[in-house]
């Protein structure tokens, strides 16, 4: 519900000059010296304590504001300095700061084997300089390719080498930033390992409840495994109730993303609550005993955490526990928390603990879903009067869902670019199996293996998971299940927002400016989409794309494209690379031609190696050329070279009169430095590719 007064929600008007804090000290001011910070940050805390003790004394009732004031900057200030104190880099030991030659690292999560690959992060603790071992700081992703490598665990000590490199930024338009996505988590430098590249100096050596729970959630997971064959169930079960993702494949997750029902794969407040309804039902009789309410508060409670503990510390299960913690002790000591408060307080302790949190887009679709339940959820259900109480309790689940779903609308679309048609549908069909799943996997879990029981119980799980993931696949499939290539702008993002909440607002409290400002708001996002369609619908370009070994071109004619490139539209590289550039440029057909393919359009024709594009023409140098070399000078704009064909600048431009060499990843180092070269000595202007980010030319 809606607040009457701001004095009902102080955490969260608290809570706001501190998420201020933390967002300019990441996106403006990460690196900045903290002397004079915490120099302002201790004369305003002092002050403010000075002003409280001398309250009537000073006559600061006159004056209430100035209080306000000083709590407000304090906490921003707060949110700033804890960024900066907590980002790896601003340390000065950081293990990239000084020369090494070994670096002595901790496993620190639960290493992940996928595609014959082994991941996990790493604390490095120690680096090995010229025989002299000195403690450093810092984490460290670390992949190994090495079949040995599958009896890592978490607190494992290894030596390496310390050959490592900065994690890649983006190399293509619309690209998934993973450099950024790591940063977010303060990672910064990652390193690749092969066979008998390691040595493991110490095993166990990490904090020995988190050893202890993850050796438990293996054991659970090998549990699941023994008694449901098959691995889409195994997969979504495990997922569900012990957040081991592990096994997820792209299918089923795709499955549950298309049709707005991921959360369901998420550890969050269901499973929660759920262990809280056990437990309180199981501890029901200790309330007759004098002090039982505070034993029984202890013991859920840690029950809460010890299962977020097993579940990995998701984000969601944090705040869930975080929010749960709060109302039992509330209740056990007979008091009343507004949700919003409490909601506040749990996301005030999390990002005090880790500012980076706010950059998860779990923390930000979770706290925000949330809230818009708490709020507006209400509003939502009074549209809708129903008198049958089973339609009034289906009205209220639609209600739900319908408010999450708008809520978490403009954030999802603005990170993941599409928006589930028949959410409601998913929605309402995933309520019954997940909360089966859920109990039948809890009781599963707890009793002893016995051959009967846990069969009929892994029966019923397996079934039930298997109906829920072929409904949704059912749900996916069916005619336009999706709006994709949703790509929004930061400012676009923003209006919706307003519009969302000064409509619901309007709903709620009938105040016409709201409903203008909803309104204006509106036609300024219509205006800006508009805008946005009619420079994508005019604009002509060619996009040199950095493929890495592989070989990929662009060539867009308003929402038409050409894609020449060595992948099927299939491939991960393809899916990853190419298609976001695609859907962000707004193109509604495009055509995927091999490099040996003649191509014959009305704006395009490809025959052989030379490509005409409008008014720009491209001639693609690969191997073939090697020993045929064109007789006649060949006038173009681009050469695009590919495929490592060993010709010299001199060949070239004795062949060719161009503007512009290109040359992509998949020529050799050798032939990249020597072109470079050439080049650069005869001022000939050129682009590469290889670890470079692409270009991109525009053509009339």
């Amino acid at each position: 519900m809606i607040p009457n007064h701001k004095g009902e929600i102080p955490a969260v008007l608290l809570l706001l000059p501190f998420l201020l804090g933390i967002a300019l000290g990441l996106n403006l001011l990460a690196g900045a010296n903290t002397t004079w910070l915490i120099a302002v940050f201790a004369a305003l805390s002092i002050a403010f304590v000075f002003l409280n003790l001398y309250y009537n004394q000073l006559k600061l009732y006159k004056s209430r504001w100035l209080g306000g004031a000083l709590i407000v900057v304090i906490l921003f200030l707060s949110g700033w300095i804890r960024v900066i104190g907590y980002s790896e880099l601003n340390n000065s030991n950081h293990f990239s700061k000084s020369p090494a030659q070994y670096l002595i690292v901790k496993i620190t999560n639960e290493p992940v084997l996928k595609n014959g690959l082994l991941r996990f992060t790493a604390n490095v603790e120690a680096r090995i300089n010229s025989g002299q071992k000195a403690t450093t700081t810092g984490t460290l992703l670390i992949t190994l390719k090495d079949s040995s490598a599958k009896n890592l665990y978490y607190g494992d000590e290894l030596l390496i080498p310390a050959k490592y490199n900065a994690v890649d930024p983006p190399f293509n338009p619309a690209e998934f930033d993973y450099k950024q996505y790591l940063a977010n988590k303060n990672i910064y430098y990652q390193a690749f390992l092969y066979q008998k590249q390691f040595v493991i100096l110490n095993t166990n050596a990490g904090n020995p409840f988190i050893t202890c729970s993850l050796r438990l959630r293996r054991q659970l997971v090998e549990k699941l495994k023994r008694n449901i064959s098959d691995t889409g169930a195994f997969a979504v079960a495990s997922t569900l109730i012990l957040g081991y993702k592990a096994d997820l494949s792209p299918d089923i997750l795709q499955a549950y993303s298309k049709t707005g029902t991921v959360y369901v794969l998420t550890v969050s407040g269901a499973q929660v609550a759920i262990i809280y309804l056990l437990l309180t039902f199981a501890l029901s009789f200790l309330n007759r005993y004098k002090h039982g309410r505070i034993i029984k508060a202890a013991i859920i409670i840690a029950v809460i955490w010890y299962y977020a503990l097993l579940t990995g510390f998701s984000l969601a299960v944090c705040r869930v526990a975080v929010m749960v913690s709060m109302v039992i002790i509330g209740k056990s000591f007979s008091r009343y928390i507004n949700t919003l408060n409490i909601l506040a307080i749990s996301a005030f302790l999390l990002l005090l603990y880790d500012p980076f949190f706010i950059t998860e887009v779990g923390f930000q679709l979770s706290f925000l879903a949330v809230s818009g339940l708490v709020v507006l959820q209400p509003i939502v259900y009074k549209w809708l009067k129903c008198k049958n109480i089973w339609a009034d309790k289906l009205w209220a689940l639609c209600s739900v869902s319908i408010t999450a779903q708008v809520v978490i609308f403009p954030i999802s679309a603005f990170y993941f670019h599409e928006f589930p048609v028949y959410f409601l549908i998913s929605n309402l069909f995933v309520v019954v199996p997940s909360g089966a799943i859920m109990y039948a996997g809890i009781l599963y879990l707890l009793l002893p293996q016995m051959p009967v029981v846990s069969k009929s119980i892994a029966f019923i799980l397996e079934k039930t998971t298997l109906l829920m993931n072929k409904g949704l696949t059912i749900i996916e499939n069916m005619p336009y299940a999706s709006i994709n290539k949703l790509w929004l702008k930061p400012a676009e993002y923003i209006l919706l927002y307003i519009i969302i909440l000064s409509l619901f607002y309007f709903l709620y409290d009938k105040k016409t400016w709201l409903l203008k400002l909803s309104l204006f708001c509106t036609l300024l996002l219509c205006l800006s989409l508009s805008m946005k369609e009619i420079d994508s619908s005019r604009s002509n370009s060619i996009a040199w794309l950095n493929l890495k070994k592989h070989k990929g071109m662009v060539f867009k004619k308003g929402n038409e494209a050409i894609v020449l490139t060595d992948l099927k539209n299939t491939d991960k590289i393809f899916q990853y690379s190419i298609q976001p550039y695609l859907d962000s440029c707004q193109v509604s057909n495009a055509t995927v031609y091999g490099l040996n393919q003649d191509i014959n359009t009305s704006w395009l024709i490809k025959k052989y190696d030379l490509v005409q594009f409008l008014n720009k023409r491209i001639f693609i140098f690969d191997g073939r050329q090697r020993n045929n070399v064109p007789s006649q000078k060949i006038k173009t704009d681009f050469i695009y070279l590919t495929g490592n064909p060993y010709t010299g600048l001199n060949v070239l431009n004795s062949s060719f009169d161009y503007e512009t060499l290109v040359a992509d990843g998949s020529n050799s180092d050798n032939l990249i430095g020597q072109v470079k070269q050439e080049a650069e000595n005869k001022g000939s202007t050129y682009k590469i590719l290889k670890r470079n980010i692409s270009l991109l030319t525009v053509s009339n």
